[in-house]
C-alpha cells in the first residue's frame, strides 16, 4: 500500500492537473535534458538569455508547464493564446501593442501560443516582422512534427526543444506528489499505481485524471479512501493506447512494422501489427503497405509473396474484423520469413534516371507496332524477330533505344526464387545481361 498520505484540499474546483501544476522549475517533473544541472532551459536561466522557443512533445509531458515557468521567470509583458480558439487578428492586436511598448520601454513581450500548428502558413507568417526585430519572443507548444507543420522561416527563428514521454519512475513521483492534494488519506495497492503507470503511457495528465476517478468512485472508510482493483477496471472498461493516425506515432510504428517484415523478424513484425490494430489504425491501410513491401522488399526472390499479400487484401474484405486479423497476420509472417531482395525497387529508380536524363528516346524502328500499310513502308516492324520462331524462344536482339543498349535495370539477386532468374538469364544474353 502507499502511505496514508493526505493534506486539506485548496481547491475543490480545479482539476488534479491545474491544482499540481509545478509553480517552480524544481517542482517540474522529467525532462532532465532540458531541465537538468546542463539542460538548454537551465543555462537559458543561469544566463538570462531568452529566445523563442517550440516546445514539441507528446501530450502530458510539461510542454505548457515549462513553456509558463520560463514565461513567470523572465518577468517580460506577456499573453496566453490558443490557436484552436484564437484568431490571428488578436494576436496582431497584441503584437501591435508590444511593438509601442518596446519602443517605451526597450524589452520584448512574450507571446505564448499552445497547438501553434493549428495556424496554417499565412498566419505563421504574421509572427515574422516581430520576431526579425525581437518584439516578441515567442513561446510555442505542438504535438506535431514541426517541420511538416511549422513554416521554414519560423523554425529559423525559433529553437526547437524536444520532450519526450515521462518514465514510469517520473509518473510515481507525479502519483505521489498528487495523492497529498487531496482532503482525505489514501490507500491504493501497488498494482493499481503500476498499471494507471502503465495507462499513462508517458502522460502525465492521463495518470492524473485517471488517478482522479478512480478516487472519486472508491468508498471512503473511517476518513481513507480505499481503492480497489476493481474500481480501477471500472473506470477503465479497456486500457487505450496512444496513438493518432495523423501524428507522428502513426509513422514510427508503421516504419517499426515494415522494418521488421524487411529484416525476416516475423515476431517483431506481429507485434507492430497488433499494436497498431489495437490502437484503432485502418487493416487496409497495413495492407496496402503489405502489398506495396511484397514488390520493393521481397519482389521475385518469392515471386508468391505478392499473391499472398494480394490474397489477405480481399480475404480480410471478405471476412472483416475481427477473424480477418488472421489473414493478415498469417500473410505478415510469410512476408517477414520469405527471402529478401530490392531488385525491383533499384530497376525502377534506374531505369527513372534515364527517362529523366534521356527524355522520350525513339521507339526502335523494328520493335514498333506495325498495323498499317503506311506504318509498314515507314519501316515499323522491319527486321523484327519473332523469338518464337527460334530454339528455346528467344534470339538475340535489340529492345532499348541505341542510346541505351548496353543498360542494365534488373540485377536479380542470388536468394531465393531470384537466384534461377540470374542464371536463366545469363544463359540466354551470355552475361549481358
Amino acid at each position: 500500500m502507499l502511505g496514508m498520505l493526505g493534506i486539506k484540499e485548496k481547491n475543490h474546483i480545479l482539476p488534479l492537473t491545474e491544482k499540481l501544476r509545478p509553480k517552480s522549475f524544481q517542482e517540474f517533473v522529467g525532462q532532465r535534458h532540458l531541465v537538468g544541472e546542463n539542460g538548454v532551459v537551465t543555462r537559458l536561466i543561469k544566463e538570462e538569455k531568452l529566445c523563442s522557443l517550440i516546445f514539441w512533445g507528446p501530450p502530458g509531458t510539461g510542454k505548457t508547464t515549462l513553456a509558463m515557468l520560463i514565461k513567470e521567470h523572465f518577468g517580460y509583458p506577456q499573453a496566453t493564446f490558443s490557436a484552436v480558439t484564437t484568431s490571428i487578428k488578436e494576436i496582431k492586436i497584441f503584437m501591435q501593442s508590444a511593438q509601442k511598448r518596446m519602443e517605451l520601454e526597450h524589452r520584448p513581450s512574450i507571446l505564448f501560443i499552445d497547438e501553434v500548428h493549428r495556424f496554417n502558413r499565412a498566419q505563421q507568417d504574421a509572427f515574422l516582422p516581430y520576431l526579425e526585430k525581437n518584439i516578441i519572443i515567442l513561446l510555442a507548444t505542438t504535438t506535431e512534427n514541426p517541420s511538416f507543420y511549422l513554416t521554414s522561416p519560423l523554425l529559423s527563428r525559433c529553437k526547437v526543444l524536444l520532450f519526450y514521454p515521462l518514465s514510469q519512475e517520473e509518473l510515481l513521483m507525479v502519483i505521489k506528489r498528487a495523492i497529498t492534494a487531496f482532503p482525505y488519506m489514501i490507500k491504493i495497492p501497488e498494482e493499481v499505481i503500476n498499471i494507471i503507470i502503465r495507462i499513462g503511457q508517458g502522460d502525465a495528465r492521463v495518470v492524473l485524471n485517471t488517478l482522479e476517478l478512480v478516487l472519486e468512485l472508491s468508498p471512503l472508510q473511517n476518513g481513507a479512501k480505499i481503492v480497489s482493483l476493481e474500481t480501477l477496471k471500472t473506470v477503465l472498461g479497456k486500457i487505450p493506447l496512444r496513438y493518432d493516425r495523423s501524428g507522428d506515432e502513426h509513422y514510427h510504428l508503421i516504419s517499426a512494422f515494415i522494418k521488421s517484415m524487411r529484416g525476416s523478424d516475423p515476431d517483431a513484425a506481429i507485434y507492430w501489427l497488433e499494436r497498431m490494430l489495437e490502437a484503432g489504425e485502418d487493416p487496409l491501410f497495413i495492407l496496402r503497405r503489405m502489398l506495396i513491401f511484397a514488390s520493393e522488399d521481397i519482389g521475385n526472390a518469392d515471386p508468391q509473396a505478392l499473391q499472398v499479400a494480394v490474397s489477405a487484401f480481399h480475404a480480410f474484405q471478405a471476412v472483416g474484423l475481427p477473424e480477418g486479423i488472421l489473414n493478415i497476420i498469417q500473410a505478415v509472417a510469410y512476408l517477414a520469413s520469405a527471402p529478401k531482395s530490392n531488385a525491383v525497387l533499384k530497376a525502377h529508380h534506374l531505369a527513372q534516371k534515364d527517362i529523366k536524363y534521356y527524355g522520350s528516346l525513339p521507339v526502335p524502328l523494328h520493335i514498333r507496332n506495325a498495323p498499317t500499310k503506311l506504318m509498314k513502308s515507314l519501316k515499323y516492324g522491319i527486321e523484327y524477330k519473332y523469338p518464337h520462331d527460334y530454339p528455346n524462344a528467344h534470339v538475340k536482339q535489340a529492345y532499348l533505344p541505341s542510346q541505351l543498349q548496353k543498360r542494365q535495370y534488373y540485377y536479380p539477386s542470388d536468394r531465393g526464387w531470384e537466384k534461377h532468374i540470374k542464371a536463366y538469364l545469363n544463359k540466354l544474353w551470355r552475361g549481358k545481361k
